[in-house]
């Protein structure tokens, strides 16, 4: 269950938690217009910390130009927002919800009249599949949903609307009794999973799917492909058949919730030898020494709570 905080940041001020509502009739309750990030911020050894908290803002960003939303705000001006309903909830590990939506106005499709919404929010949150997953990995299965197609929803956008097809992904999976599962896209080819990026290991290769295959391009996903490289192994983005997720050495997710998990099983065909393999492992342990501090933030993805600079008024 949702923790409530006491505050969430609206429009350049912060609000109490209760009084962040919108009205039935908002555009986006009707026709899915809101576009959003999910971020995480650790507790490192330094203090708390956001991860790739910049980068974050900028798809943002870049998801509200896709869908002709205009916001009033930089990208320095949503982290200031950010860090400021952190440090205002005393959250020190946490998760952030920053959310642009089409509010209440025109109730047709054409969203003439209708002002732009942006919250972040900021709240407890713990290992999205769960606390063992990390370790000993989840099952999974190829879902009977596909992804969109190319020219119908842009999938490089981080749309609320997307996640209808999302739902239906983890709601099939779920009732089937697997922790997740994976959409193919409209060529039958391994696109992700319902909030996830997915690699593939076969041979010592590290395989992931194209942006061009229905894929979000994941914050997360960036940082393994770098991650990796720092560690003398490369990623090679190619279209993924279903079939090797059936023979390949490892599989693993990765995103903001799901970080970096391993996958045991897909349709009940065990992974490699169905626990976290070892690429898996030196890539997860890699991960997770530079988003708790303890290992050098040497590509600048840490952005400290305490003694970040104050937040700019809006506008300036």
């Amino acid at each position: 269950m949702l923790q409530p905080t006491e505050k969430i940041w609206h429009n350049g001020r912060l609000i109490p938690w209760d009084e962040a509502k919108i009205h039935v009739l908002s555009h986006v309750v009707s026709y899915g217009s809101s576009i959003f990030e999910g971020i995480r911020c650790y507790e490192t050894k330094q203090g708390p910390a956001v991860f790739r908290a910049q980068d974050h803002m900028r798809r943002l960003l870049d998801s509200a130009r896709i869908y002709r939303m205009e916001l009033p705000y930089s990208v320095d001006q949503l982290t200031s927002g950010m860090l400021e309903v952190i440090r205002a909830n005393k959250l020190k590990a946490c998760y952030v919800r920053p959310i642009a939506l089409r509010g209440y106005g025109d109730v047709g499709v054409l969203p003439k009249n209708n002002p732009i919404e942006t919250y972040i929010a900021a709240y407890p949150w713990g290992k999205y599949l769960g606390d063992d997953a990390l370790n000993d990995g989840v099952d999974v299965c190829v879902s009977s949903w596909n992804r969109f197609a190319p020219n119908t929803l842009p999938a490089l956008a981080k749309a609320g609307a997307n996640y209808m097809n999302s739902q239906l992904i983890r709601m099939e999976a779920a009732i089937n009794g697997y922790a997740e599962g994976i959409a193919l896209d409209e060529a039958g080819y391994v696109s992700e999973g319902s909030g996830e990026n997915i690699f593939v290991i076969r041979d010592g290769k590290i395989l992931t799917p194209p942006l061009g295959a229905s894929v979000l391009p994941g914050i997360t996903r960036d940082t393994i492909m770098k991650v990796a490289g720092q560690l003398g192994m490369s990623v090679t983005e190619t279209l993924i058949p279903r079939e090797l997720l059936y023979i390949a050495d490892e599989v693993f997710f990765t995103g903001t919730a799901a970080e970096v998990t391993p996958i045991r099983s897909v349709d009940r065909v065990p992974v490699g030898k169905g626990h976290r393999g070892p690429i898996t492992e030196k890539i997860q342990k890699r991960f997770f020494e530079i988003v708790e501090g303890t290992a050098p933030d040497e590509f600048g993805w840490l952005t400290p709570i305490s003694g970040a600079r104050e937040p700019q008024p809006v506008g300036a």
